[in-house]
């Protein structure tokens, strides 16, 4: 009776009990592994859509580990401790960063003890550029990364030192946040880690694209997941601004957009099935 119990089980549920007699079951849990990424932050309007709703976000798509982008938290640019420990209270297990990652210099007194990664290769000596996250007996390996194409050249190249922390680390399954510009840069990057790494989002351009799929060797893949924050300005900043500057050449500083909200983020899931799905949010 015992074996042939044992030889009906299901793989594909979140729990199941392996009897050892008739009165002493134990339950093995977490057969599945989510993670729910959520998009650049973009300023308050972004971090108060992220607070109320990500309840809605666990209930419905029952995410392991929730992680975010907020490099643009703070107004667009950089994070404060108060942004971050509303963020963490919240649920979130880790936050990634970008090419604004040091624009609030207040991120610098507190990022060596906080669930922060910032890029590999920005050059810094503060902060780390990835993390090992255990959860319950898997190992999680977080990194980020930035582009190099219409950015900023002096950054180190990113596609082997992502090789060379896979090649050395010890995980169960690994993620890249890869913050660049170029959709090339990214759609190479992923073809490049193929094989290597599990799952790749990229970040930064705050517009959601279609292409979330699985390469041929089986990297999960989405060149941007798009952004958090204001709906109707020109990714994050007021409209008007951006229009004047492109019609006109005026250069004002950039203002956080007001009005109704959005969420943009994927679900990616390890196991049992391996798929990435977009999610997006609008008021």
């Amino acid at each position: 009776m015992q074996q042939k119990l044992l030889n009906n089980l299901k793989y594909n549920i979140k729990a199941f009990i392996v009897v050892l007699n008739y009165k002493t079951p134990f339950f093995i849990y977490n057969i599945d592994m989510k993670i729910l990424f959520i998009g650049d932050i973009y300023g308050k309007p972004g971090v108060d859509y992220v607070l109320e709703k990500i309840d809605f976000l666990r209930k419905t798509y029952h995410p392991n580990l929730i992680v975010a982008n907020a490099e643009n938290a703070k107004d667009g640019r950089g994070l404060t401790k108060n942004i971050y420990k509303q963020l963490m209270k919240a649920g979130v297990s880790l936050l990634t960063m970008g090419n604004h990652t040091w624009k609030n210099k207040e991120l610098e007194t507190f990022i060596d003890e906080a669930n922060i990664i910032r890029p590999i290769n920005d050059g810094s000596n503060k902060g780390v550029g990835y993390k090992v996250i255990q959860y319950n007996d898997k190992k999680i390996l977080f990194i980020n990364a930035l582009g190099k194409a219409y950015m900023n050249e002096v950054y180190d190249s990113p596609f082997l030192m992502v090789k060379e922390i896979l090649d050395k680390e010890t995980y169960d399954y690994s993620f890249l946040d890869f913050h660049a510009e170029a959709s090339a840069e990214k759609v190479a990057m992923g073809h490049f880690l193929d094989g290597k790494l599990d799952c790749l989002v990229g970040t930064h351009t705050h517009v959601q694209t279609n292409d979330n799929r699985i390469l041929p060797k089986g990297l999960m893949y989405i060149t941007d997941v798009g952004m958090t924050g204001p709906l109707n300005g020109v990714i994050g900043v007021e409209k008007d601004i951006i229009i004047n500057k492109f019609v006109y050449g005026e250069s004002k500083p950039n203002e956080v957009a007001s009005g109704p909200r959005q969420l943009n983020a994927v679900l990616v899931s390890f196991v049992p099935k391996r798929e990435i799905i977009k999610i997006h949010l609008e008021e």
